[in-house]
């Protein structure tokens, strides 16, 4: 397809990261707020928010829902875990949105959507959140997603950089398509979803493409057919929101974080298999990965 890029080490020398001196702290290199999981889905809070840290974030804090935030600071000693209130459902209670949107606040990037419940709450959370004056990289993917169609001008306004993470019926909701549609032309389908919404947009499969606002496409062949398991996607979500933390601008965070998650594909097949291997196994590949990462 003309007019579409390559993600390969030539590309990404175009995009590098920030780099990170010997004598940097913690806070150089930037919190993130997971927002992410529930009762049924906790596993996915813990997937993302272990994988920002194995791409490189400071600091953690994961907002998830009341039920597990206890066992979650467990599983995760190394974030913050913030306990919010939820409905019987299992969404985000009214209450639980303030203190969120006042941790956002203080973020260097924001990950929002895994495992989470869509609905009007969460609704209401992205609407509170893009209205609250702050300045910062959000990162969205699953649930939120769904939110998106009728906050479309809200996050077309976002200053911070939007970074939109969608599957194939994930990109036909959004748009308004059917799943097939967006299969056919996976290309025309990114495009618009980053004019529409003025972010920079993906679309997944075994093919990978990403596109920003003006309509500058990317394209990455998937790291194998074992990435398509359950969890995958949140480990992707936490490696580039991560990478925002730590500085990266919007379209690098994204173009690195596709690649370092094709790249963790391939090594876990060699060594496993094509099949098989678990998406906790890949956030442990990340740092061997990253450039600049030997003392």
């Amino acid at each position: 397809m003309s007019g579409i890029e390559t993600v390969d080490s030539a590309l990404l020398a175009r995009f590098p990261l920030p780099h990170v001196p010997e004598d940097s702290g913690k806070e150089d290199r930037g919190r993130l707020l997971v927002i992410a999981g529930s009762r049924e889905l906790a596993g996915a809070a813990l997937l993302a928010g272990i994988s920002a840290l194995r791409a490189g974030a400071g600091k953690l804090q994961i907002g998830t829902a009341a039920s597990i935030a206890s066992p979650m600071a467990v599983a995760v000693p190394e974030a913050r875990v913030i306990g919010y209130p939820e409905t019987e459902e299992g969404c985000i209670a009214e209450a639980g949105i303030a203190p969120l949107v006042g941790w956002a606040k203080a973020a260097q990037a924001v990950a929002i959507g895994c495992g989470m419940q869509s609905g009007p709450p969460l609704t209401r959370l992205l609407a509170e959140l893009l209205g609250c004056g702050a300045c910062c990289p959000l990162v969205l993917d699953a649930a939120v997603l769904d939110c998106l169609p009728e906050l479309a001008g809200e996050v077309g306004l976002w200053s911070g950089g939007t970074i939109l993470l969608p599957h194939g019926g994930e990109m036909a909701r959004l748009l308004g398509l059917e799943r097939e549609e967006v299969e056919a032309d996976p290309v025309a389908a990114v495009r618009e979803a980053a004019r529409r919404f003025r972010a920079i947009a993906l679309v997944k499969g075994g093919c990978s493409y990403v596109a920003d606002p003006d309509g500058r496409t990317f394209r990455l062949e998937g790291g194998g057919v074992g990435l398509a398991t359950s969890g995958s996607g949140d480990v992707l979500s936490g490696i580039v929101g991560g990478l925002c933390a730590r500085g990266a601008p919007t379209l690098t965070a994204l173009l690195w974080g596709i690649w370092l998650h094709a790249e963790a594909g391939r090594a876990l097949t060699g060594r496993v298999g094509r099949l098989g291997f678990l998406a906790r196994e890949l956030p442990g590949e990340i740092p061997g990965l990253l450039p600049d990462n030997r003392a």
